[in-house]
């Protein structure tokens, strides 16, 4: 049986279920994620594309409970992890699950490791957080880490900073301390960003590895869909806050629905073309304090819009078995949305 084939008879690992997420901007919410909902099967690696802007790493804040306080909240919805709702979960709960069963790699390495420790001092931190281990263990285990990870000399790197390091290597240190307790999700917020090509594919076939070794399940937070196609199962694609289409890898590059979709992958430079420009996507996501009152939130950026585009919320839902579209040029029979 194929690995895809099993993967659908399975129970989900984690359920997002209607998703809101909202940042406090003189004492008004606004929505940065907006209904959102999705799966994440056992072993299953899911891509989340879309412009800077589209609520991809909110979404992932929002699962690991790390949104800022006072600023941000998770105003409604369900996130079932294992069974369990992490958005009802005391701080003191969801410390206990985060790092250990459900961790996260950022961003940028550089700003997320504390400059004034040592490599080894933050592994084994979250090694003394979620496993009972003597200090000398813990220091083993650290070094263990760094060498699966592809670290050469780990016994020294162990007590450098990371200011010593290159940013190869910093992300290695990253995903080091994302795996130490063996977590069944890890989240990788644009894992490659600002490293060079060669680096970048060294770093991505090691969470592979790391995945298929651990049998973990992969949230890839990224705007490079030509790692989603290299890494991912299934693919989401976000634009302003919202789900627009959702679908297996190989049916969003050979069947693209939605026309943000398309002008995306329209956008990827091909070795076969000789064209001076490349595609771009005219304009810009809107702003948190700029959303669309009602419509689709692309339809001032989409060349197939209808005028009903700007008054008509478009309902996600399955178009073809498995590949799920919110946009009325695909509507089928379920009731739309009125103004929000």
């Amino acid at each position: 049986m194929s690995t895809k084939k099993s993967l659908l008879k399975e129970a989900p690992l984690l359920e997002v279920k209607n998703l809101e997420t909202a940042f406090d901007i003189d004492g008004i919410d606004y929505n940065a994620v907006d209904n959102v909902s999705f799966l994440v099967k056992p072993r299953q690696i899911v891509g989340v594309v879309g412009e800077s802007g589209c609520g991809k790493s909110v979404m992932s804040l929002s699962i690991m409970q790390l949104l800022p306080k006072g600023i941000g909240k998770v105003k409604s919805g369900e996130i079932i992890f294992d069974g369990i709702n992490l958005a009802k979960m005391s701080e003191s709960q969801i410390n206990k699950i985060r790092g250990k069963d459900v961790s996260m790699i950022f961003q940028e390495p550089m700003t997320s490791l504390n400059p004034v420790f040592t490599i080894g001092y933050q592994l084994q931190e979250v090694l003394f957080n979620h496993l009972k281990i003597s200090k000398q263990e813990a220091r083993q285990k650290a070094i263990a880490l760094l060498k699966s990870v592809g670290i050469s000399r780990p016994e020294k790197i162990v007590d450098e900073y990371p200011h010593q390091l290159s940013g190869g290597m910093r992300q290695r240190v990253m995903i080091a301390i994302a795996i130490a307790c063996q977590p069944k999700l890890l989240i990788a917020d644009e894992p490659t960003t600002a490293l060079d090509v060669t680096v970048q594919a060294q770093i991505l076939e090691l969470l592979k590895e790391i995945q298929e070794v651990n049998d973990m399940s992969v949230i890839l937070i990224t705007h490079d869909l030509g790692v989603v196609a290299e890494m991912c199962d299934e693919v989401i694609v976000m634009y302003a806050g919202k789900i627009v289409e959702r679908t297996d890898v190989d049916t969003l590059f050979h069947n693209p629905k939605h026309p943000y979709t398309t002008l995306l992958l329209g956008a990827i430079p091909k070795m076969e073309e000789t064209e001076e420009r490349l595609s771009s996507i005219q304009g810009i996501v809107p702003s948190l304090t700029n959303m669309p009152k009602a419509g689709c939130r692309f339809a001032n950026r989409c060349p197939k819009a209808m005028p009903e585009c700007f008054t008509v919320t478009p309902v996600l839902e399955d178009v073809e078995q498995g590949h799920e579209v919110a946009c009325l040029l695909f509507e089928t029979s379920k009731p739309r949305e009125g103004v929000r």
